[in-house]
């Protein structure tokens, strides 16, 4: 395998996901209306009644989600008056010295300036750029942890280093003092059991769905209702609580009930739920229901390959015409109610929740029910396809049964493109699955895209489609390595090979 062609194919990927972005950042931050972000906004409908604070909110928005920059003339008069000062009150007043000094600047650097619409104060706006807005969201996209990431004006002494020692849990850390995340690697006894907060994606907040909650919190932190244990503080303090001690993060101000617990600033933590984050979910599924549409789909269509034109070959293709014809809504309903009929399963993911093996049967099986067919379909093409290959009829006259000829050539040959498609399969595990996940009332990725866009919420529509897309193009990569490995006469190479 070529790694300079490798890295040349990684570079393009890069080069694909930059082109999508940039088109998903046209589309959401120049076509849709940005008024629409506030539809589902509680806190703006309740300003209807206050113009200014109304206006004053909508901008500091806009402001917050990249579209424009946004100055008060108040905030420019702070700098040279004390706040509430007979000087001050008078800059603000419109039409004062200072308050056409404030338009005329801000009018010659390229900004709109307006009124409040009841107090008359001035105010000055300028819309950002795409490229720009983008290439900022790219600088702050991975963020890195150190020991000066905290910035608090109140603690001046804090001390910043990096040491090592143990959670409270037990488990073996790097501890950082003036860093966001105070451990900053750790082991625990939950999957992947090795744990880092030095290196994050940083998407930034969700708006106006799931508001304040930062976008990687909402797609992976656990979901459901907290499970409590018996945990003991840093100060000694026994109480029952889901906290985990791993995310545990710098808090400026600390209370009463903080110092009963903590022995430093890093009060703030994430509780364990007891059932999966949204990601997690659809993965569980996903990957359950890719494990067997391969060790149903695989066998299969070898055996209707095997038995071209007779009944199993019959039957299966009954299914598979089944399963392109009938529309996978009318096919999931029908499986549905066969299954609830006949083994009493759940119809709905929280009928028993997370927890019980029962919830998720029927989800995973009606989203493997398509990949099965295409399995089968494909196998077996591929297998009729390989049959007729003057090697077959090779091994035939060196008097190799039937059996043997599909063991050992056949069969191997045309494995070959299908194993290309599982780093691809693992990939949409991810995504979720739209159709499934809303029957079975999934609380799962599947809704996630659609209802970001639905509620206009364009930070989790970019934090998604570069997640999405990412994956995506990694996973063609992968899939390629995979064929080199399963089959060495491919080469990835710029003259030979996939390109």
């Amino acid at each position: 395998m070529n790694k300079g062609y490798i890295f040349k194919r990684l570079i393009r990927s890069a080069i694909s996901v930059l082109i999508i972005m940039l088109i998903v950042f046209t589309l959401v931050y120049t076509l849709i209306p940005r008024n629409s972000i506030f539809s589902k906004d509680d806190g703006y409908r309740k300003l209807a009644s206050k113009p200014d604070e109304k206006t004053e909110y909508m901008y500091n928005i806009w402001q917050k989600l990249g579209y424009l920059d946004f100055v008060r003339s108040a905030d420019t008069f702070q700098e040279l008056y004390e706040m509430g000062s007979p000087e001050m009150e008078e800059a603000l007043k419109p039409g004062s010295k200072a308050a056409e000094e404030f338009k005329t600047k801000y009018e010659a650097a390229g900004y709109t300036v307006e009124t409040y619409p009841k107090s008359g104060r001035y105010y000055a706006y300028k819309d950002t750029p795409i490229i720009k807005h983008m290439a900022k969201w790219l600088v702050n996209l991975i963020e890195i942890d150190t020991p000066w990431s905290v910035k608090d004006e109140n603690n001046p002494d804090l001390h910043r280093g990096i040491s090592f020692g143990r959670t409270e849990s037990g488990g073996l850390a790097v501890i950082g003092s003036g860093t966001t995340h105070k451990y900053l690697l750790y082991t625990d006894s939950h999957f992947p059991w090795i744990h880092q907060n030095i290196i994050k994606l940083q998407f930034g907040e969700s708006y106006p769905t799931y508001q304040g909650l930062d976008v990687m919190a909402v797609l992976f932190q656990s979901q459901g209702a907290e499970v409590k244990r018996s945990v003991t503080y840093a100060t000694g303090k026994v109480a029952e609580s889901g906290i985990i001690f791993g995310t545990l993060t710098y808090k400026n101000v600390i209370d009463r009930m903080d110092q009963q617990k903590f022995t430093d600033h890093y009060a703030t933590f994430q509780t364990q739920k007891d059932q999966p984050s949204m990601i997690g979910t659809s993965f569980i599924i996903g990957f359950f229901a890719m494990i067997l549409s391969y060790l149903i789909g695989l066998p299969v269509g070898l055996l209707m390959a095997r038995r071209k034109d007779k009944l199993a070959d019959k039957l299966g293709m009954i299914y598979i015409i089944f399963i392109i014809a009938v529309p996978s809504l009318a096919y999931i309903y029908l499986f549905r109610y066969l299954a609830t009929s006949a083994f009493d399963l759940p119809s709905v993911f929280t009928t028993y929740g997370a927890k019980d093996i029962r919830s998720w049967i029927l989800p995973t099986i009606s989203l493997a029910l398509p990949s099965i067919a295409g399995l089968m379909l494909w196998t077996r093409r591929y297998v009729v396809d390989q049959m007729s290959q003057d090697y077959v009829k090779f091994a035939k006259a060196k008097g190799l049964n039937q059996r043997e000829i599909f063991n050992r050539h056949i069969f191997k040959n045309a494995f070959i493109p299908t194993a290309q498609g599982i780093p691809a399969s693992l990939a949409a595990c991810l995504a979720g699955a739209i159709i499934t996940e809303s029957i079975y009332a999934v609380g799962g990725m599947g809704k996630m895209l659609p209802n970001a866009i639905q509620q206009y919420n364009n930070v989790m529509i970019v934090a998604l489609a570069f997640l999405f897309s990412t994956i995506s193009v990694l996973s063609v990569i992968a899939g390629d390595i995979i064929l080199t490995k399963v089959d060495p006469r491919i080469s990835l190479t710029e003259k030979a090979g996939r390109s």
